[in-house]
């Protein structure tokens, strides 16, 4: 039984995703001779978050949607900085970088012809995003901890893919997409923290429930 089987006659539609994210980041290492002599590495440590999502599509072809899906997205990112110590002991510093960026991107949606209640799909496009908690304008010389400072907006490159499956009411779709940040996000300061840094950009890998009507 084919199930909503006027729905591609629609040309626009309307709904919203339910997500979670996990966030690291590109790093780019500065020339050695930067590096503090006690510092012996940097490592990227994978953060859990979230995303709310409203979505509005309209459909050019049968085959091609135009997305624009503004939402909210809870991030969560880690560098741990590993130094020897004077005795000869390493000690293991984890930087944090909490975000809540305001989210506006815009896909092209390239969908395969439906089989049955079935059909597959790819994304690719451009976000711009705003870091509502952004701690841009934070002075560390009177913060009570340094804090990594990263400039408030980020623009990336975003790509996946997913399934759409055609239920008696809506449509559900699951999907996988992977934000890559274009800019360098980093601040410099020079300190023991910012130096040993060349640069900073936001990688985000989205597991998305999408329902559509």
């Amino acid at each position: 039984m084919k199930n909503l089987p006027n729905f591609d006659y629609k040309k626009y539609h309307f709904g919203f995703l339910l997500s979670t994210n996990t966030s690291d980041f590109y790093l780019d290492y500065s020339p050695r001779e930067n590096f503090a002599d006690s510092l012996l590495g940097i490592s990227n440590q994978r953060q859990q978050g979230f995303n709310l999502a409203l979505l509005a599509s309209w459909d050019l072809t049968p085959n091609i949607r135009l997305r624009f899906i503004p939402g909210l997205s809870f991030q969560d990112r880690g560098l741990n900085y590993r130094f020897r110590l004077q005795d000869g002991t390493t000690e293991t510093i984890l930087k944090r970088t909490e975000s809540v960026f305001l989210d506006f991107p815009l896909l092209l949606k390239l969908r395969t012809n439906r089989v049955n209640n079935l059909a597959a799909y790819a994304l690719i496009g451009g976000k711009y995003s705003r870091d509502m908690q952004s701690q841009e304008d934070t002075d560390n010389q009177i913060a009570d901890e340094l804090v990594i400072r990263l400039n408030r907006t980020d623009y990336s490159l975003d790509f996946g893919g997913g399934i759409d499956f055609f239920l008696p009411y809506f449509k559900f779709s699951i999907e996988m997409k992977t934000a890559i940040g274009l800019p360098n996000m980093l601040i410099q300061e020079g300190n023991r923290f910012t130096a040993p840094i060349e640069s900073l950009r936001t990688r985000t890998f989205v597991f998305s429930l999408c329902f559509e009507g």
